[in-house]
This record gives C-alpha cells, structure tokens and sequence, in this order.
C-alpha cells in the first residue's frame, strides 16, 4: 500500500495521531507520560513547532501542531523514534510501539483552530468511564490553558485565549464554556479526502498546488530538484564575523530549518526569523 501524501510547507497547521500497535499502551505509567512531554519539548525546540492543543490518552495522542519552517516529517520521525527508543528502553522491550505511521489532516487555521483545540482536550471525557470534565485530565493542555498550570514554552496558550478576549481572565472563562459546548459534536463529519479540514476554498487551494508541485517535480530530473545544501559549519566559518549574513546564506540554502540555524549560529531560532525577514523586506 503506497503511503499517503504529505503536506508540507511554512506555518501549515495539522491535528497529528500516533495509536498503539494492537491497540496497546504507549504510557504505562505516570513517568512515561511525563517522558513523552520531554521528548516534545525537544522536539518543539529542534524544529521550531508550535503546540495549539494536546491530549495523551493511554494508547494514543493527539497533536495541534503548527509548523512554521515545513518540517512536519521530520519532526514526527524524532517524536516518534526517540520516544519508542527511550519507552523499549525503559520497560525492556524490542519492537514497533506505535500501529504504523502517523495520521496527519492539513488543518484550515482561521475556520477549524478553535473547534479543534477542543475536540482535542475533549477526548478524556468522551472516552468511557475516563472523566467527567477535562479539567480532571492532568496530561492534556487544558489546565494550561485555564492557567491553571505554567504553561511550556512551546504551547500557544495566549494566542488561542486571545481568541476570546484580551482580558485574560474572562478570556479563560470564555474558553472553558465553549470547550464544554463542544461535547456531542463531531467536527470529522466536515473532514475532505481523509486528509483535509477546512473551507472549500482551502481545500481546493492545497489539492491544486499539490497537483502543480507532483507535476513540476515528474518533469525534473531527481538529482537536478535541489542542490545539496553547503554544510553549516563550512557557512558558520565563512561567517564568523557576521553572523548575520552567515544566518542569511544558511537559509537560502533551503537545507536547514530556523531552529538548525541558530543551533549553530547560537541564537535563538526567532532571532534567526527576524534576521530572515528583514532580509526578505
């Protein structure tokens, strides 16, 4: 069976799920809960994500994850793959944890990013004997959101109250009854093709640029569609006095994200951004 396509380009949103192989955990217990999370962190910072929403269940996840340098692919296979080496690890066991690859729909931001984050966080109290109120689910975002929590880094906590209000504490209440309005309804009655949410307009936009980049790249040669990007560490020497320019050439490359570059360039990846875009203006 061939695999399903992959959407990817700057600040494209997805709901993202990874389920157990046979239906069986992928947390045992609190710890690897708590170790998924870590693993991504590192995984946000590596790749520059953005996390509107989770929720870890017992034998799957849910992600709403926002990528702003493309790079869905790669970082779900350091997700996956490091956190199924450090729970094989762990609990001494060999094998796939995860049933088959990821599941990814391409999300239309500005229709389906609230009914989403709550669908999400939704999942504890829609299960079976689980909770009553996702407030009582410490391993989503929802107490994040609520305040209840420091929020991490990586999740977009005040950009989806802002949403509601300015004010953030009616902000929060706003978005605890709308999360509660949410139940009984099933947002996938409105999902495209198995791999789109969005307005009609959104999905024909993403279905025709898919159909002109297949077209454009079966009539390239394979060894002629990108240059193999000069490598960072030859750039950083070349650069060493002006960092900025070094940033600069290092991106148009097209072979590193911001996150990689300010690794090495050692700066945070936003100031990589700014530098980027006033280059771009």
């Amino acid at each position: 069976m061939s695999r399903p396509l992959r959407l990817e380009y700057a600040g494209a949103l997805y709901h993202v799920t990874s389920r157990g192989n046979e239906r069986n955990p992928i947390y045992r217990d609190e710890a690897d809960f708590d170790m998924y999370l870590d693993v991504l962190t590192q995984a946000c910072e590596r790749f520059n994500w953005i996390i509107h929403a989770y929720c870890l269940m017992t034998n799957h996840y849910h992600l709403l994850v926002e990528t702003p340098d493309g790079n869905l692919s790669k970082g779900m296979r350091h997700l996956n793959g490091v956190y199924t080496q450090k729970f094989n690890r762990k609990h001494k066991r060999v094998g796939h944890l995860y049933q088959g690859r990821y599941k990814s729909i391409l999300v239309d931001k500005d229709t389906y990013l609230l009914e989403l984050s709550r669908y999400i966080v939704l999942n504890p109290v829609r299960a079976k004997n689980m909770v009553e109120h996702p407030q009582q689910w410490k391993w989503s975002s929802y107490l994040y959101t609520t305040g209840e929590l420091n929020s991490p880094n990586w999740l977009a906590t005040n950009a989806l109250l802002l949403l509601f209000s300015k004010k953030k504490k009616y902000a929060i209440k706003k978005y605890q009854e709308f999360v509660m309005q949410g139940l009984g309804i099933d947002i996938w009655d409105n999902l495209q093709s198995q791999i789109y949410l969005g307005s009609h307009e959104f999905v024909e936009k993403h279905k025709l640029a898919l159909s002109e980049d297949i077209q454009l790249l079966s009539e390239i040669p394979h060894k002629q569609t990108r240059r193999k990007a000069k490598p960072m560490l030859e750039i950083y020497k070349k650069n060493v006095n002006n960092k900025k320019q070094g940033m600069i050439e290092a991106y148009v490359t097209g072979g590193y994200t911001m996150s990689e570059i300010g690794s090495v360039f050692g700066v945070h990846y936003s100031t990589v951004s700014r530098v980027v875009a006033k280059f771009k203006t």
